[in-house]
């Protein structure tokens, strides 16, 4: 299972799955998908509780220094255990955006 601490949503995400694929199932307008081959880097996350195993990531987006602090392209990050996450950068704009209800 997979926690976004910003929302306080939670969906399941399979072990060879990334973080971002199964985040998109969620159906949710805007949340940033761009390349999905870790060069956008508009899917930028930090994960703070659980373990995961990652794949090449460019260092344009994400230095060895974040990585290794958890934060990291959730298109290219695979959960191992649950995990707990904090959405960044254009992410968080599309994943924390408030939603309005009735006619605008």
């Amino acid at each position: 299972m997979v926690t976004i601490l910003d929302t306080g949503e939670t969906y399941g995400c399979a072990r060879e799955e990334n973080l971002l694929d199964a985040m998109v199932r969620l159906g949710r307008k805007g949340i940033p998908s761009g390349c999905h081959g870790g060069g956008c880097g508009v899917c930028k996350i930090h994960i703070v509780d659980g373990t995961w195993r990652g794949k090449t990531m460019s260092r344009e987006h994400v230095s060895s220094d974040e990585e290794a602090r958890g934060i990291v392209l959730a298109c290219r990050a695979y959960p191992s255990s649950d995990v707990t996450l904090k959405v960044l950068g254009k992410m968080k704009k599309a994943v924390c955006r408030e939603r309005k209800y009735g006619l605008v």
